[in-house]
């Protein structure tokens, strides 16, 4: 499938409960979503798969790619299109290994040494954040700003897409700073209206 890290949505249970996680990412979908992680932290690997089951046939036809946030398992159960690894959260050549070459894989950083020891050819891309601080993720590195973010993407030998704390407003930043894009929960996941919160993210036109 193909790696369009535009807008990136990363879900979050709890904030989808309102409208239900499937309908949330579909909604959002419609508004722009190009790439969708599910994540939960607190579910099992058997409801992990599960919820991945009923998102992968929510998704389908739409050219989106699911990705399993840390858990390799899961994944690879579930048949998803790939994973997200924190930098404490397995390791990247094992994953790749299991996965094989055409399954996306990303791995988020926050610091140079952290982009100085990484693999890029077994990786498609970069989480880098946290661009502000964010209640989804109490242990959190030091925000980054947007300034210490155009330094990371400087950096980065692969496409990144930026996290932490943003929301539609800080598009062009992002863009400024070199991110290929955003990755979002609460701006999405906790809106009543997921698809015109999506819609809200539309990339503006380049000058």
């Amino acid at each position: 499938m193909r790696l369009d890290l535009s807008l990136y949505l990363v879900t979050d249970r709890e904030l989808c409960a309102g409208s239900g996680l499937e309908e949330t990412v579909v909604a959002a979908v419609r508004g722009g979503v190009t790439l969708v992680q599910l994540r939960d932290k607190h579910a099992s690997d058997a409801e992990l798969v599960d919820q991945a089951h009923r998102l992968k046939a929510a998704l389908s036809g739409s050219g989106v790619p699911l990705i399993i946030n840390d858990r390799l398992e899961v994944a690879l159960a579930a048949g998803a299109d790939g994973l997200h690894l924190g930098q404490d959260d397995g390791d990247v050549a094992e994953a790749r290994a299991a996965l094989g070459p055409e399954a996306i894989l990303g791995l988020s950083v926050q610091t140079h040494d952290q982009l100085a020891r990484l693999d890029p050819a077994a990786l498609d891309y970069l989480g880098l954040g946290p661009v502000f601080a964010t209640p989804s993720k109490h242990d959190h590195a030091t925000p980054l700003g947007f300034d210490g973010l155009a330094v990371l993407v400087a950096e980065s030998p692969l496409p990144s897409v930026a996290i932490g704390g943003l929301k539609a407003e800080h598009l062009a930043a992002t863009h400024r700073a070199g991110a290929h894009g955003l990755a979002v929960i609460s701006a999405i996941c906790g809106s009543p209206d997921p698809e015109a919160a999506a819609r809200a993210f539309a990339r503006p036109p380049r000058h």
